[in-house]
């Protein structure tokens, strides 16, 4: 995959290079030399890690989430629809064991930056409700260690959910027959759904050219194509205040753009996404918009009274 920036190389500590080195050298069985790759893998994955600047703790780790509000131009059924969406990024720490976020403090437990994604919008008489998750690390040394989605209206719901293991592994549940129950195994290559906390913590080294990238659970989910990984096109171009992220995906006749400040914290101002909706006669190419109408930072998991409802009509919602 090429990015626009390289990986520096590094000087591995001199005790970590000893203990890769010592590790190769043990016995000469297989499950000894799977040990060592196994050890040589977690070497390579810590010096990746990017280092947290003051300005990246002082903003993400001071106990508070960050809630932006959208107004929503949404496509459903070869038609347009008004709703709006809520982004939600938070820190937390994240159980590598069990792939959850963690209760307690474990020696093993990574540390992500989780972004819940929200819409709302109705289609005629019933109404969509539509929720992804994705747990990317802060230290931006691999993909995002979970993804789900799910989406509930009148019809019926759906739901999806992406564990990074040895591979990605996928279960995914529809009330549509032809989907029904299904496991997957894909190959790893960029997610979609990670690209936006990836932004939020290094715009820089998003992938960039053409590279293999698995579409948003949403979008698979409800155009009905295949879970699998697509052959995409990415650029990224800085217009001075705000940068544009652009993924092309010529098999799928889609475009997704994300619009973010080139400053950080990468807020992101709005998004485009173009795309066929609709089926047989009602198929029309429409484009998806949504603008942001206010953000605010806030532990809104203690803001759960009554009283509190006052700041929703601060989102504009």
């Amino acid at each position: 995959m090429k990015t626009q920036s390289k990986l520096k190389l590094m000087v591995w500590p001199l005790a970590l290079v000893l203990v890769a080195l010592g590790s190769c050298k043990q016995g000469t069985t297989d499950q000894s030399k799977d040990m060592a790759l196994n050890e040589n893998k977690v070497i390579i994955e810590e010096n990746r890690k990017k280092e947290l600047s003051q300005e990246f703790k002082k903003y993400w780790y001071s106990g508070e989430a960050e809630i932006t509000s959208y107004a929503l131009e949404q496509p459903r059924y070869g038609q347009m629809r008004d709703g709006h969406a809520v982004l939600v990024f938070v820190t937390e720490p994240f159980s590598a064991e069990k792939q959850v976020k963690a209760d307690a403090h474990k020696p093993d437990n990574i540390p992500v930056l989780k972004l819940n994604s929200t819409k709302k919008y109705l289609t005629g008489i019933y109404p969509y409700s539509i929720m992804s998750s994705s747990f990317y690390p802060v230290h931006d040394n691999g993909h995002s260690l979970k993804v789900t989605f799910s989406a509930q209206e009148w019809c019926g719901q759906v739901y999806a959910q992406l564990n990074n293991r040895d591979h990605f592994e996928v279960m995914s549940h529809s009330y549509f027959e032809s989907e029904a129950d299904q496991d997957l195994t894909l190959d790893k290559v960029a997610l979609e759904n990670e690209l936006w906390n990836k932004i939020r913590i290094s715009p820089m080294d998003l992938p960039i050219g053409e590279v293999p990238m698995i579409p948003s659970l949403e979008y698979v989910r409800l155009s009905h194509k295949e879970l699998k990984s697509y052959k995409a096109t990415a650029t990224l171009t800085n217009n001075g205040e705000e940068s544009t992220y652009i993924v092309v995906y010529p098999e799928l006749q889609r475009t997704l753009k994300i619009n973010f400040t080139s400053a950080f914290p990468h807020t992101i101002e709005s998004w485009t996404e173009t795309y066929i909706s609709g089926y047989g006669e009602n198929a029309k190419t429409l484009t998806l918009r949504a603008k942001k109408i206010k953000s605010i930072k806030s532990p809104y998991w203690q803001r759960n009274g009554n009283e509190h409802l006052s700041l929703r009509d601060s989102l504009g919602l």
